[in-house]
């Protein structure tokens, strides 16, 4: 799969197939290639907590908020939940803060899994001291992010942003997930230079 298609496949999904159980080994693989990835002065201060059992995914499950757009939706239900977590810890021991390495490392991730033919989310809104217990993570490790993973049950569709400009990603009434996406032309600045692109007022 040539990279584009990867990032087009690496959606967020926030519903999947209970049965299909995401691996210790494979868990282990997506970490290596957070590992083997870009690090602010190649400090390397990420570290990894990953869990495929159930006692445990439901514990950090109780802990995380989805999906804010989505109102009225408190998350996947019982039957349509991550079947594997990687928790992001930042380790104080090396830096006291990590920059864009958590994100980096997770894009390697999520990547990861879409070539494997599987899906994940990053949440970022979690009740993170109640967490750290939960896990009985020492106390030099921050829980940074939280990456769901698992094989997807919903279908989720990128689209062009409207004349309105909403952003905000919706479902329909098929339970199909839309995920509105700028223009090129609007992210690029400026969109008259020296290539010739005519410019459209940024």
């Amino acid at each position: 799969m040539k990279l584009k298609d990867l990032v087009k496949a690496n959606r967020s999904y926030r519903r999947f197939d209970p049965r299909i159980a995401v691996e210790a080994a494979t868990l282990r693989e997506l970490v290596d290639l957070a590992r083997l990835s870009a690090s602010g002065a190649n400090l390397q201060p990420l570290k990894y907590y990953l869990s495929g059992q159930p006692g445990t995914n439901s514990e950090i499950f109780s802990h995380l908020s989805w999906a804010g757009y989505l109102k009225g939706w408190n998350g996947p239900s019982e039957d349509e939940r991550p079947t594997a977590y990687i928790v992001i810890l930042g380790d104080a021991r090396i830096k006291k803060s990590f920059g864009v390495d958590p994100g980096i490392a997770a894009q390697s991730i999520l990547l990861g899994a879409a070539e494997k033919g599987l899906g994940g989310c990053i949440v970022g809104s979690i009740k993170r001291d109640a967490l750290q217990k939960a896990l009985h993570l020492p106390d030099h490790f921050e829980i940074l992010l939280v990456i769901a993973l698992g094989k997807p049950a919903e279908t989720v569709v990128i689209e062009d942003v409207g004349p309105d400009g909403d952003i905000k990603y919706w479902r329909d009434e098929n339970e199909v997930h839309h995920v509105p996406k700028r223009s090129l032309d609007d992210l690029v600045f400026p969109s008259n230079d020296r290539y010739g692109r005519k410019s459209d007022g940024l």
